[in-house]
């Protein structure tokens, strides 16, 4: 997919290609991650789209600045929930002005609960701007969504990221909102020791957070450890004498 940089740019005063300084390792990958994010939120678990709303409504002030679209333009608006055996991890915003979404993007009103990716991935004329993020104001009206889904303490900044989907010159943007649940959840994965019959260990990890497999037997237990664990996990003989 070709990125979209003519027409639309989904940066802002406060949408930035840059990385956020103080971030973590995982916050910086997948505010980064080209593709779909729901292939890659199915690589942590089972994956449903939840729909809480689809309406005509009129764009964000942060929306209409990079649609080159008026204050009062109508727009058609799809706002979902991802969840992650049933966690809600991503809270998604997208909107395509109100004649684009009777045109060119009318497939996104008939999506149901299939993710919006099956529209954006599988159309080789379809192009996406850079992908940018920022820290979600608690006012900002994405935060104020995303805190409906989010159970226990509220963080007081929460991370989001947005991008430009254009076919036929027609936009769709895209605002992902990550809660929370996701970042505890790649914490725990990235800690979580790998279990052995010997001990516990931790591999490293790759990119995406999946277990990095050894390139030497130096990463693992070794044979003698093996042996002297089993050893140690054997019952002791009998003491008791035949008669």
């Amino acid at each position: 997919m070709r990125a979209a940089r003519l027409q639309y740019d989904a940066a802002g005063r406060a949408w930035r290609a840059a990385q956020r300084p103080g971030s973590t390792f995982d916050q910086k990958d997948w505010l980064t991650r080209g593709g779909s994010l729901t292939a890659h939120l199915r690589k942590l678990g089972d994956v449903r789209v939840r729909v809480t709303r689809e309406a005509v409504d009129r764009a964000w002030p942060d929306e209409c600045a990079a649609l080159h679209i008026g204050p009062r333009t109508r727009v058609w608006v799809r706002e979902v929930v991802l969840e992650v055996d049933g966690v809600p991890f991503v809270v998604a915003h997208s909107i395509a002005p109100l004649p684009a979404s009777r045109g060119v993007w009318q497939a996104m009103r008939r999506l149901s609960t299939r993710p919006l990716a099956e529209l954006l991935y599988a159309d080789s004329t379809v192009a996406r701007s850079v992908l940018v993020s920022t820290r979600l104001a608690p006012r900002h009206p994405l935060a104020v969504l995303a805190r409906r889904q989010i159970a226990g303490r509220v963080p007081h900044a929460l991370l989001a990221r947005r991008s430009v989907f254009v076919r036929h010159g027609a936009p769709l943007m895209v605002t992902e909102c990550m809660l929370p649940a996701l970042w505890s959840h790649l914490d725990a994965r990235s800690r979580a020791p790998a279990r052995g019959d010997a001990h516990s260990y931790v591999l490293p990890h790759d990119r995406g957070g999946r277990p990095a497999r050894p390139s030497h037997a130096g990463h693992g237990p070794s044979r003698t450890t093996e042996r002297a664990a089993l050893t140690r996990r054997r019952p002791p003989p009998s003491s008791s004498s035949s008669s």
